[in-house]
């Protein structure tokens, strides 16, 4: 009975650029501490070590501080705001005034939009948050859609470990995680306002309904509330 949870459950890594850099058994070993000695690995490769390394495009009003990677391609708007490390892939995006807290991935033409907040977080190619969201210790796949206001919480009120209900078994499975957001597979898409409680699974192609609140695991269709 599978206790893990295999990334092949939610994207294809050989599809995903430097998807080699991502490959696990188990998609909780992309989160929390091992995300960022993740990162700092990669961003070593890239012969970026304490300061920032820009080949792309980033506004004199941005602030980029520590190990940064941004690559050839990508923008950096006005009064963003991006603590490494951090890897920021060619052609994606970092709108106006978002807040990158650091061990943060986002990938070829992802959007880190106006006012969103990132931290410990993956962005794979084309995942978007475009708008007054935030994104706490969570994997974007390829083609995720966040609506405006999605916030994908993190942090359980009781603050203790958060688990998941495995996708194939149903069983309930310990992460290990103080702090686990969302998993959400290729395609999903939130609406407006949605919110993601702490563990909360979404499999390809699924979506949640604007303004409902989501807690589970969501195998097929729309959570409408």
């Amino acid at each position: 009975m599978p206790s893990s949870l295999s990334p092949q459950l939610f994207f294809d890594l050989k599809q995903i650029y430097l998807g080699h850099q991502f490959e696990v058994s188990d998609l909780f070993e992309l989160l929390g501490a091992k995300l960022t000695q993740r990162l700092e690995a990669l961003l070593r490769d890239y012969e970026v070590h304490t300061n920032p390394v820009v080949r792309g495009e980033v506004s004199p009003h941005a602030i980029l501080e520590g190990p940064v990677f941004v690559g050839e391609g990508a923008t950096i708007g006005p009064f963003a705001y991006i603590q490494g490390p951090c890897f920021i892939a060619p052609h994606a995006e970092v709108r106006h005034g978002a807040f990158i807290r650091g061990s943060v991935y986002v990938g070829p033409k992802a959007v880190v939009g106006h006012t969103t907040e990132v931290k410990g977080s993956i962005f794979f190619d084309d995942a978007k948050a475009g708008h007054f969201a935030y994104v706490g210790d969570s994997i974007l796949g390829p083609h995720v859609n966040l609506g405006a206001g999605t916030k994908l919480a993190n942090l359980k009120i009781k603050g203790n470990e958060v688990k998941v209900l495995h996708p194939e078994t149903d069983a309930v499975v310990s992460s290990g995680l103080r702090k686990l957001g969302s998993i959400l597979g290729e395609g999903v898409q939130t609406g407006c306002n949605a919110v993601l409680s702490p563990g909360s699974l979404l499999l390809p192609k699924t979506a949640v309904m604007p303004c409902v609140h989501y807690h589970g695991t969501l195998r097929k269709g729309i959570a409408r509330g």
